[in-house]
């Protein structure tokens, strides 16, 4: 196995590594496969080389809002690491991929050997609960095109090639909000001249001026873990 891509992985202490690499094999990530299911064991977990899943809450009633966003910065399965047995939440892939799948059990037997490897996964853990209040705080205080904008940016930051199909009706559910609201969005982002947009692709023109546009929605934590991204992003969307 070359070095991995994945941060998680990457940044782990090569006896840690060594600890997880037998257990672990690649796998393709298709579009809306199912990661983990709500109150169901959590079998596996998984970490990105490429492709986004993401982590979404359900209300009573059916309600969703995307609660979290993993690329290649992180992994599935945060309790599990957090020493649960299931999640209330749902994590499926919004952007194909691909990556690395380890049995639950076997990391557990690993991160009981290693004291090191627990703490290097309780970092990405405490990483991952800083984004969910960061995102939770935004859906709460900024208005719907700051958190496209700041959405959009991140998925920016975990992609290449930057092109991915998604609905209306889907970034709807990653926002919390309501389809014409989503439109409504779009619409005011490219009369800013910060995106193009037409049927089946949105194309970012400004990222300085998108991350501006979020008033700190978007900002050191959201971009803590990436380097510099690239200038253009192209989303696929169907209308």
């Amino acid at each position: 196995m070359s070095l991995p891509r994945n941060h998680v992985l990457k940044t782990l202490s090569p006896e840690d590594f060594a600890l997880l690499l037998p257990s672990m094999h690649h796998v393709q990530l298709d579009l809306k496969a199912q990661l983990e299911v709500p109150y169901q064991p959590i079998e596996h977990v998984y970490f990105p080389e490429a492709g986004i899943a993401s982590v979404v809450a359900t209300m009573t009633g059916g309600r969703q809002s995307e609660v979290g966003i993993i690329g290649y910065d992180g992994m599935t399965g945060v309790a599990v690491i957090l020493g649960q047995d299931s999640s209330p939440n749902e994590t499926y892939i919004q952007v194909a991929g691909n990556g690395w799948c380890l049995p639950v059990e076997n990391l557990r037997s690993e991160v009981a050997k290693s004291q090191s490897l627990r703490e290097s996964l309780l970092r990405y853990a405490h990483a991952f609960l800083v984004q969910s209040s960061r995102t939770a705080l935004v859906n709460g205080h900024s208005k719907i095109e700051e958190r496209l904008a700041r959405w959009l940016l991140m998925v920016h930051d975990r992609t290449e090639g930057n092109k991915i199909q998604l609905t209306h009706e889907f970034l709807a559910t990653m926002l919390g909000a309501r389809r014409p609201g989503v439109t409504t969005a779009l619409q005011m982002l490219e009369y800013r001249g910060l995106v193009h947009a037409r049927r089946g692709e949105i194309t970012i023109i400004d990222r300085a001026g998108m991350i501006k546009l979020t008033h700190g929605a978007y900002g050191d934590e959201e971009q803590r873990h990436f380097g510099p991204a690239s200038a253009r992003l192209i989303v696929r969307y169907q209308t």
